[in-house]
């Protein structure tokens, strides 16, 4: 799963329009914006194996912090809780916490049995990746009513909030489509550095939604 995340988070704004598209994309992919960090710490690991899946070549192993079922808990608490402190909103603390969890629930559909229900514990995960047409299906699906809904909210205030909220959308459509067609990357390194680099799609949503204001 990769751009229903993004999708999860398009859609929230529906429910909070006055919340930073970069907040939401922060929380919908906290999971994932973690987890190269623990790999490049050595405090996570994940094998690449060609073929474990028809759609992933990874083997994810051995990542209990971020994407066991209580850590995701426990993170989207952190993040909900992290979000009041800062902005003292209870509803869009509550929504940015549900899109912190919700990471972990997209993941168990398409996952193979690799998701720990806690740290050492049982491991699920629905297999979507075995199956290219519905998992390409639902992840289209996602991103699609994600677009519609936040578009169905907020309105450019400028060319900059027209054009860079499409430029995100394309690129992160357009990064999907390859990660599908461009195979294993060389080393798990590689690959922690290329999950480091989808950072920058928080301040670039930050940045374009800034520039968007709220359907009153």
């Amino acid at each position: 799963m990769f751009i229903g995340h993004f999708g999860v988070a398009l859609a929230a704004k529906k429910l909070t329009p006055r919340t930073s598209l970069g907040s939401l994309f922060f929380a919908a992919q906290f999971l994932d914006l973690l987890w190269p960090i623990l790999l490049l710490a050595g405090l996570e690991h994940v094998r690449i194996a060609p073929g474990i899946t028809r759609m992933s070549p990874f083997d994810f192993y051995d990542y209990p912090i971020t994407h066991s079922l209580l850590t995701a808990a426990f993170w989207s608490v952190v993040v909900g809780s992290g979000y009041y402190l800062l902005r003292r909103n209870g509803r869009a603390a509550w929504i940015m916490g549900i899109a912190v969890l919700s990471h972990w629930v997209l993941d168990f559909l398409v996952h193979g049995p690799d998701l720990p229900l806690w740290p050492g514990g049982p491991k699920v995960g629905l297999g979507l990746w075995n199956s290219w047409i519905p998992e390409i299906l639902l992840e289209v699906a996602i991103f699609l009513i994600g677009c519609w809904l936040y578009f169905s909210v907020t309105r450019p205030r400028d060319n900059t909030g027209r054009y860079a909220l499409w430029a995100l959308l394309v690129f992160l459509f357009v990064g999907w489509v390859a990660s599908l067609v461009a195979g294993a990357p060389p080393n798990e390194r590689a690959m922690a550095w290329g999950g480091l680099s989808m950072w920058i799609v928080v301040p670039w949503a930050w940045w374009a939604d800034r520039h968007r204001e709220p359907i009153v």
